[in-house]
């Protein structure tokens, strides 16, 4: 019997998740393909792993068995993967990563390319996620870390099996059409009659936005909810409602669109997160001191590990 390591990572998710559609979603396959994986773990191992209650699908008992050792040997392999990092002379490994838009194009150029110049032997691939997934992907193992956000007023939930390294502290601040605002710093309360262009109450963008509006006594009239920030943005800049932007938005303004500051700030912490392991990976340290590095030069430098 040779059993992947994929397939176990799948049958952990489905124990997690309790639908296929459900560890399809977070492990960002189909669910026709997991259901396809799974079903060749079964022939492999020559027993029935899991049956289903409705929509619902429950292990069986060397399903059980199976997924607690499953545990243990995809963490094995972790701790492998990081004692020959650990061995060799220079670090060599690749990683998976998990980014929304604005670290991509604020931070990561410039820390992957000082890493590139410092560490040739580190590899970083990308995958664009929602925020909201981020954590979630690390979590089952699809990526070795991702970038996450809190709020001042709207923290993301916590897994304690996740660490969190702050990265970044920045402050959002609101993006008006051109000459339509004459101040340069505003109370978010003076846009309480203006019309809004924002992600939907569901993203994690959306909701602290409203939940900041609300703290400053109204709720926003949004005309048009749209999830990606250069949309909102070339929307602000046709003149069809106001919008808040990041600091590491502010370099991808584009004309039209002036940025005013908030009186009382509305803060978000960029934080990248990974597996709870000890010790940390040698080549994530150094991607994280690379990224800490890029944020430090764009003036929104943080402090270190959070639990």
């Amino acid at each position: 019997m040779e059993l992947s390591l994929r397939r176990l990572r799948m049958l952990r998710e489905l124990d997690r998740r309790g639908t296929v559609t459900g560890a399809a979603a977070s492990l960002h396959y189909s669910p026709s393909a997991v259901s396809q994986q799974l079903a060749q773990l079964e022939r492999e191992v020559g027993a029935t792993l899991f049956e289903r209650m409705g929509r619902r699908i429950r292990l069986t008992e060397l399903g059980v068995l199976l997924t607690e050792h499953a545990e243990d040997i995809l963490g094995s392999v972790e701790r492998a993967e990081m004692a020959l990092e650990r061995a060799q002379g220079g670090v060599v490994s690749r990683l998976e990563a998990g980014v929304w838009a604005s670290v991509a194009s604020g931070l990561l150029p410039t820390a992957l390319a000082r890493l590139a110049q410092e560490h040739p032997g580190i590899a970083v691939r990308t995958r664009e996620l929602a925020p909201e997934d981020t954590a979630g992907a690390v979590l089952d193992g699809s990526l070795d870390f991702s970038f996450v956000i809190d709020y001042s007023d709207y923290a993301m939930p916590w897994d304690p099996a996740l660490v969190r390294e702050v990265i970044a502290v920045e402050r959002l601040h609101a993006a008006v059409p051109a000459g339509t605002v004459l101040e340069s710093t505003a109370a978010l309360a003076a846009f309480a009659e203006q019309p809004w262009v924002l992600a939907g109450a569901k993203s994690h963008f959306g909701r602290a936005v409203r939940i900041a509006c609300r703290r400053s006594g109204f709720e926003p009239r949004i005309v048009h909810q749209v999830e990606e920030q250069s949309t909102a943005l070339a929307m602000v800049a046709g003149g069809l409602g106001i919008t808040l932007v990041s600091d590491l938005v502010l370099n991808t303004v584009p004309d039209g669109v002036d940025i005013i500051a908030l009186t009382e700030p509305v803060l978000r912490t960029v934080s990248l997160a990974h597996r709870a392991t000890n010790p940390t990976r040698r080549s994530l340290e150094l991607v994280i001191d690379a990224v800490r590095t890029a944020a430090a030069e764009r003036g929104l430098a943080a402090g270190s590990s959070l639990p």
